[in-house]
């Protein structure tokens, strides 16, 4: 048998192609770790958001569309991310108030939906 042994020029092109391949790889698991924490983070919130639309559409009364509308509508009215509108609307059950700006936002949104005729 006889045993191959890479030059001295050989090594320093395959170190810089291990180097690279751990570059890529290291970008990879960076992206991952992004998106399963962006995942993790919309599952969280997916859990508030349905009860608030819970709570809206036995509120207003109105159907689960009309009341992810009303949850959108205030959300973009004040500025606020959706998820931080529905943990406000849940933490009144208890106790807490809404803030000033989504309690006004929430009062011209049920206006315009009885406007409308409600449902």
């Amino acid at each position: 048998m006889q045993q191959v042994t890479a030059t001295r020029e050989e090594q320093p092109l395959s170190t810089a192609a291990t180097s690279a391949g751990d570059a890529v790889l290291t970008v990879e698991i960076l992206e991952l770790r992004s998106t399963n924490e962006q995942l993790s983070q919309a599952l969280a919130s997916r859990a508030v958001i349905d009860q608030a639309r819970g709570m809206v559409m036995a509120l207003a009364p109105c159907t689960s569309e009309r009341a992810w509308g009303l949850l959108v509508d205030v959300s973009q009215h004040c500025n606020v991310k959706l998820r931080d509108v529905a943990v406000a609307l849940v933490a009144t059950t208890t106790g807490q108030e809404l803030p000033e700006a989504i309690r006004r936002e929430w009062r011209g949104a049920l206006r315009r939906l009885h406007a409308m005729g409600g449902r």
